[in-house]
């Protein structure tokens, strides 16, 4: 395989068994060979839209004209950036004025609101450019221009500015990273992935390039499944799927309405789950059910490439101490470094989570400022230039030398799998009138989302305008006007009392 492209992994399979199967959606299925086809006549028909490394916008539903529109990209010399018709109007403008994409690749059912964020010369229509005729010079000529450094796809994430960050991930990094996540946990051309995240949630990196990378079959299970669990495990047993590379709440959608009560998918043999710590109740309905699978707990941000760490669970043990989110995949780094930039080798003694290595993210897009106080140089190298991510994680050694997650060392929460900066939160809600002062708080214990604010407006109607400005996982679930902020001594609002008097109403 050339290992500077990823589309390498596809064009493999594509020669070697053409007629494999290598996606399928609620609509139809792919070969390898026909997916290639199909990828290189949207290319064909990108080209000269889009400069060497620019961005283009996928607005549609997730599915395989999605997954063409990606690869196609990429084979046109740009990268990808996934606008999820799930967020509001307003989150995606937000996107698009700092990913300045030149054009938007969309489906008929979309075109409505590509149209209100591009010029109508901008917005290509997935169905014609599937229509167009491939020219392999043209690719060719276009991919002798492209390295391995060049960007691949672009995720936005919430950012404590209140405009959203785009995490700009590199073909290497993903290359880096699949090839060692594909070789660690075993999986081959006979997997059947399971697709669960959406396309714009880095979760999803693993479902489409590790079942390339093996020539499996990436089953894209649609959204609307996520709330209609019998149809959810009907999906999964007709399907046969052996690998689910999910987040912990999707897996606890099931547990929590029994589903597996009603259909096991037997068919099942590795379960790898990340986004949140696992509630052992949960684990334990899924082990009961599918006791010979393997689960596996990931840990990484979005800045990593898809996850730095890993552990295999032990059926024989309890996990009293919590689920450790283990040690490092291979030519990834991961420390802890204290207050003062010293690393922390010994157990019991937290500290901040630290990586470095090939899988680290290009940066932020647009963001120089972000960038480099996130990526900086390695305080234990004084020699030479080493980027290390400073994820702002804690976490702590146990005494088998695994690492246990220990929360955040800034504002920043994992929430129904995403991270979400309280400050855009708080944002969004200050710019409403009728709102004075806000605070958004996030109770671990609980797993809730809350605010509290002071102002006339009524929370009813405050809560109408977060849907149409926030992501559905971004809105508070409790929103609860107070008179004034209680405040701790050194004047900063007093977040503990204000969790303290909600609980006294209960």
């Amino acid at each position: 395989m050339n290992q500077t492209h990823v589309c390498s992994y596809m064009e493999y399979w594509a020669l070697t068994d053409p007629d494999r199967t290598a996606v399928v959606d609620e609509n139809g299925s792919l070969t390898y060979g026909a997916l290639k086809s199909a990828c290189e006549r949207v290319a064909t028909g990108l080209a000269g839209r889009i400069g060497h490394g620019q961005p283009v916008a996928v607005l549609m539903e997730k599915g395989i004209p999605a997954l063409c529109s990606f690869w196609g990209s990429v084979y046109a010399g740009g990268f990808y950036v996934m606008f999820n018709p799930d967020l509001p109007d307003a989150r995606l403008a937000q996107i698009q004025s700092v990913l300045a994409a030149p054009c938007v690749i969309t489906d008929a059912a979309h075109e409505e609101r590509a149209l209100a964020l591009f010029a109508r010369e901008q917005v290509l229509r997935i169905e014609e450019l599937l229509e167009a005729t491939a020219d392999p010079l043209l690719l060719a000529r276009i991919r002798s221009r492209m390295i391995d450094t060049d960007p691949l796809y672009a995720d936005f994430t919430s950012g404590s500015t209140g405009i959203p960050k785009g995490v700009l991930v590199s073909h290497r990094s993903v290359l880096d990273f699949i090839g060692q996540f594909s070789e660690i946990f075993g999986f081959t051309g006979e997997d059947i992935f399971a697709n669960q995240a959406p396309f714009d949630f880095d979760v999803s990196v693993k479902d489409i390039y590790t079942s390339a990378c093996v020539g499996g079959t990436l089953v894209i299970t649609p959204k609307r499944l996520f709330s209609r669990p019998t149809e959810l495990l009907d999906w999964l047993c007709d399907h046969r799927v052996t690998v689910m590379i999910w987040a912990v709440s999707a897996l606890c959608l099931i547990s929590t309405f029994h589903g597996l009560d009603y259909r096991t998918p037997q068919t099942v043999r590795k379960i790898l789950f990340s986004g949140e710590v696992m509630p052992a109740k949960h684990l334990k309905t899924w082990r009961t059910h599918l006791p010979e699978a393997e689960y596996v707990n990931l840990y990484g941000p979005t800045e990593i490439t898809c996850n730095c760490t890993y552990h295999v669970l032990d059926p024989a043990r309890d996990y009293a101490e919590g689920i450790p989110i283990g040690k490092h995949f291979p030519n990834e780094h991961v420390f802890l470094l204290d207050a003062d930039n010293r690393e922390i080798t010994v157990p019991d003694v937290e500290g901040e989570i630290c990586v470095r290595g090939t899988a680290l993210a290009l940066g932020y897009l647009s963001a120089p400022e972000q960038t480099a106080a996130a990526f900086v140089q390695n305080p234990l190298n004084s020699c030479y230039p080493e980027i290390i991510y400073r994820t702002g994680d804690l976490a702590r050694y146990n005494a088998d030398g695994d690492l246990l997650f220990c929360g955040r060392r800034d504002h920043q929460i994992k929430y129904m799998g995403h991270r979400i900066e309280l400050q855009e939160i708080d944002q969004a809600i200050a710019r409403v009138d009728g709102v004075e002062r806000c605070c958004s708080i996030f109770d671990e214990e609980r797993h809730k989302l809350y605010a509290f604010y002071v102002g006339t407006i009524d929370r009813r109607e405050l809560h109408q305008i977060l849907r149409k400005d926030l992501p559905v996982f971004m809105v508070p679930g409790s929103l609860e006007a107070v008179p004034d902020f209680p405040l701790t001594k050194n004047g900063k609002i007093d977040r503990k009392a204000l969790l303290a008097g909600k609980e006294k109403k209960r």
